[in-house]
């Protein structure tokens, strides 16, 4: 199983995008920040630290905002996703070269900018206030992801 965190950062109307390069995708794809837990990391720290490393901001991981399960073949992802703050004393930039863009996204524009389905369907339903239960389940994720060789 592999476990993710997501930080959800709204503002007027906006959502904060990252694009990232994947070895098996021509394109960039668009997604929250956020990535893999690493061992003995609470999901709460994953969020925060991978929202550092993917944008440059430090962030206070607020109430869970829905979970989304997957799977691709037999191996299973579980993604946590938090609201969060945005502080204001900005950090730099990790060494996260996977991530090719950061952007500001009006909601009106998610639906076309994010093509993957599971991470795109749960975030509209959220947003829309339509994901009472907060998770989503997937029994194919409808998309495979080699991850960079250098991540964990």
């Amino acid at each position: 199983m592999i476990r993710l965190a997501t930080g959800l950062a709204v503002r007027d109307g906006q959502v904060l995008l990252v694009a990232s390069r994947y070895p098996n995708h021509p394109q960039p794809l668009w997604n929250l920040p956020g990535g893999r837990q690493q061992p003995g990391e609470l999901l709460e720290e994953t969020v925060a630290r991978e929202f550092l490393e993917e944008t440059g901001l430090h962030v206070d991981a607020g109430e869970l905002a829905y979970v989304t399960e997957s799977y691709d073949r037999e191996l299973q992802f579980l993604n946590a996703t938090f609201n969060v703050t945005l502080r204001h004393n900005h950090g730099d930039k990790g060494e996260d070269d996977h991530v090719v863009a950061v952007e500001w996204v009006p909601f009106d524009a998610l639906a076309e900018r994010i093509v993957v389905a599971v991470v795109r369907e749960p975030l509209l339903a959220y947003l829309r206030g339509e994901l009472r239960r907060r998770y989503a389940g997937y029994h194919e994720a409808g998309i495979t992801i080699e991850w960079p060789a250098d991540s964990r």
